[in-house]
């Protein structure tokens, strides 16, 4: 029997184009066409470091339609536009609006469908426009029906045998994860637990630990995966039972280890455990040499993704590793050490430990890339004035090696940007850098942190949203991630957004530096002078403090203690705030005083200065062409 016209509709295969400041959309259209029976692809699912361009040109070959999310952002998009001439070029385009902006010119012979005001039902009027566009653009007829089979292929089944191709397979919903952009969690969601040292040697748990981070960043490349953070997973007890954990940290699947090294060999054992029932679902043990240990964390990310249902089409390695065990153990070891954060000594050390690595391996491109983190925040947080700028050059030089030796090294092309962004505070030049960084490690809690705040200095408000939203969602028991999300909130002047980060961060670590400052500074733009004193008061860090209860005292008109505050921060704190000096200037009303101490600031290399282009506290000195030029010439404006 022949089939239904609106089956037929609905199994076509939709190709999503939009630009990635518009990806919260995209991925709410992208879930209800799923869910409608529709077949959809998009470059969400593809796996960092694979062959993209010719992903996306063979998903664009075998689409039945193109939908296009044209936007404000959209449109000035290079590969949103190759994307919707591909669909014009065969004929099965389908231009939607998501804010009223019209298509760039070359598009607007085909009727655009508004859809600014959609709420995300597949009953409303504009999806269902949508539909009849797709069984037009198919030679259908659409019949708008209920709920029917999800399909399970996306844009990442991608054709032609694509090694990048990653299938999610058992019909299970991927775009369902995101709870914060789709109200619920998919079962493909996974913590890993800290693995256990079974040495016997106390000395050893940094091989345990470092071991745990490489299993998760392998986890991490698979893009049908959410995997939670480091910093959340091994917030909670290990003594409760797998269920409790599971619940606690909102995921499906809890994977649990642990490591027994004897002198060349590691033996791995490792246990799948379902979150909803708290019974393993599979576990393994693996012998293995030493010199195989990068192999053994892709292997493993394979075996887990394939119980839980997730077929990776890619035997592709994690680029930038080593087979030399010596050179393994120092990175690991330095590793261990920046992770502290604890002070210069253990800086040093780290810094010192991955140069023996690089030693042992100069083609070890992972401990290039952590060379040069070192190096950048020696020089941020530890360096004299005669230092600065020679650190900040070696950080360059070794971020640029690792990228050299593998150019799909999300931990390269993210130290290269932030070396550039703090080292020559130069925003415009670190922000191809922080495109490919977060590209491929789109996975990456901390990537998307980073890229979310270099985004919001940057003047990309939409872009710093959705990437902190997506670090807040993958690692939502760390304070640094809400703190963020309190900063990007308001940088776009977002004030009252920014408070209930702020609070969760606090909560989290009530120590946290600069969240109390963020939440002053949000209560000064709501108007709430003597509860932003307040929150100033109890800022731990001095030069945070004493900025803002100088500002907020002047704003009170008690310039006494306002003056006190300022003459403070710089007894205290000296040339090290000379940033935040100009800020309190500003904000005074001193305008020649304030781009004095700016010009100051640039002559010390005061990183502070990347705010510049987007400070709340320099809003006064907009309109002051002399600003305009001093952020032109430090590529920040």
């Amino acid at each position: 029997m022949a089939e239904e016209p609106a089956a037929a509709a609905n199994a076509a295969t939709v190709f999503l184009s939009y630009a990635r400041a518009d990806e919260v959309f995209a991925r709410r259209l992208a879930l209800v066409l799923q869910n409608a029976g529709y077949t959809v692809w998009w470059d969400a699912l593809i796996e960092g470091g694979a062959a993209f361009s010719r992903s996306i040109a063979d998903a664009l070959e075998s689409a039945d339609v193109v939908l296009v999310l044209w936007s404000k952002t959209s449109v000035d998009s290079d590969w949103v536009k190759d994307e919707a001439a591909q669909g014009r070029e065969r004929h099965r385009l389908i231009p939607l609006s998501i804010d009223g902006t019209l298509p760039p010119l070359g598009f607007r012979q085909y009727q655009v469908i508004e859809i600014a005001h959609w709420h995300g039902r597949r009953t409303s009027p504009q999806f269902a426009a949508i539909e009849r566009a797709i069984a037009s653009a198919i030679g259908q007829v659409a019949t708008v029906a209920g709920p029917s089979r999800a399909a399970v292929s996306r844009r990442g089944l991608l054709v032609g045998g694509s090694a990048a191709a990653i299938a999610v397979v058992g019909g299970a919903s991927w775009f369902a994860w995101d709870r914060g952009l789709l109200g619920g969690r998919t079962a493909l969601s996974i913590a890993v637990l800290p693995f256990r040292n079974l040495s016997g040697d106390r000395a050893q748990d940094y091989f345990a630990d470092g071991l745990t981070e490489e299993v998760r960043t392998a986890l991490t490349r698979i893009a049908a995966l959410q995997v939670l953070a480091g910093t959340s997973s091994e917030k909670v007890q290990g003594d409760d039972s797998p269920k409790a954990i599971a619940a606690e940290l909102d995921v499906g699947f809890l994977l649990t280890g642990s490591v027994q090294r004897a002198e060349k060999t590691v033996r791995i054992a490792i246990d799948l455990a379902d979150g909803r029932t708290g019974f393993s679902r599979w576990s393994q043990s693996v012998d293995r040499k030493l010199t195989d240990i990068f192999a053994v964390q892709s292997e493993i990310a394979r075996m887990v993704a394939q119980a839980m249902s997730v077929q990776v089409a890619t035997s592709e390695p994690a680029p930038g590793g080593t087979s030399n065990v010596q050179a393994y153990e120092h990175y690991l070891q330095g590793r261990a050490q920046f992770n502290l954060a604890k002070d210069e000594e253990t800086d040093r050390a780290a810094l010192a430990n991955f140069e023996m690595a690089i030693a042992e391996d100069p083609k070890f491109a992972l401990a290039h890339a952590a060379r040069s983190r070192s190096l950048s925040v020696i020089a941020g947080e530890h360096a004299t004035a005669e230092e600065i700028k020679l650190l900040y050059s070696e950080a360059i030089a070794a971020a640029r090696r690792a990228v050299e030796l593998a150019p799909n090294l999300a931990e390269g092309h993210l130290a290269l940007a932030y070396a550039i962004f703090a080292g020559k505070l130069d925003i415009r030049g670190a922000w191809p850098s922080y495109q490919q960084a977060y590209r491929l490690g789109y996975g990456n809690a901390d990537i998307a942190l980073l890229y979310a705040l270099y985004c919001s200095r940057a003047g990309r408000p939409a872009e710093a949203k959705s990437a902190v939203e997506r670090a807040v969602l993958l690692d939502p028991l760390n304070p640094r991630a809400w703190r963020a999300q309190g900063s990007v909130a308001y940088a776009a002047r977002r004030y009252s957004d920014a408070l209930a980060p702020l609070r969760r961060a606090l909560q989290l670590n009530p120590k946290i530096t600069f969240a109390h400052s963020l939440a002053g500074n949000s209560l000064l733009g709501l108007g709430r002078t003597a509860d932003a004193l307040k929150e100033f008061e109890a800022e731990p860090e001095a030069q945070f403090r004493l900025t803002g209860i100088a500002i907020a005292q002047d704003r009170r008109g008690d310039r006494a203690a306002a003056e006190k505050a300022f003459a403070d921060l710089q007894s205290q704190v000296g040339d090290a705030a000379v940033y935040q000096q100009a800020e309190v200037l500003a904000q005074w009303g001193r305008a020649d005083e304030s781009l004095g101490k700016l010009g100051r600031a640039r002559e010390v290399g005061d990183s502070g200065l990347t705010y510049a282009a987007t400070d709340v506290m320099l809003d006064p000195l907009r309109r002051d062409p002399r600003f305009q030029r001093f952020l032109n010439e430090m590529s920040l404006g």
